[in-house]
């Protein structure tokens, strides 16, 4: 046998044999999960800045957008907050609801 050792080792594998290597196919990608629109209705009970607050809090939306949401829902009564898939949105619902304010879903197609 080919080896040393003490300094390391020469050859293919420390048994002498070839090393093989397992190859696994691919994990087939997901498909596009339909998309739902997350609805956000107008609150007259919390204060404008709560409501902006919570949009920036639960929502990758920034200031200016989440803003621009809130002054839509108020003015027309329901502004888009974004589109997700349902699980998401559901998810998105939920989170508004436990802060008092009223998220709806829709499917977006």
């Amino acid at each position: 046998m080919d080896q040393k050792h003490n300094d390391g080792h020469t050859g293919s594998s420390q048994f002498g044999g070839a090393v093989s290597t397992r190859t696994t196919p691919a994990p087939t990608p997901p498909k596009n999960l339909p998309p739902y629109r997350v609805l956000l209705h107008n609150d007259d009970v919390n204060t404008d800045v709560f409501v902006v607050e919570t949009i920036v809090q639960l929502t990758p939306l920034g200031v200016p957008r989440a803003r621009s949401v809130m002054v839509e829902a108020h003015r027309r009564g329901v502004s888009l907050l974004l589109v997700t898939h349902k699980e998401r949105a559901e998810l998105y619902a939920d989170q508004f609801s436990s802060k008092g304010l009223t998220v709806t879903i829709e499917p977006a197609e």
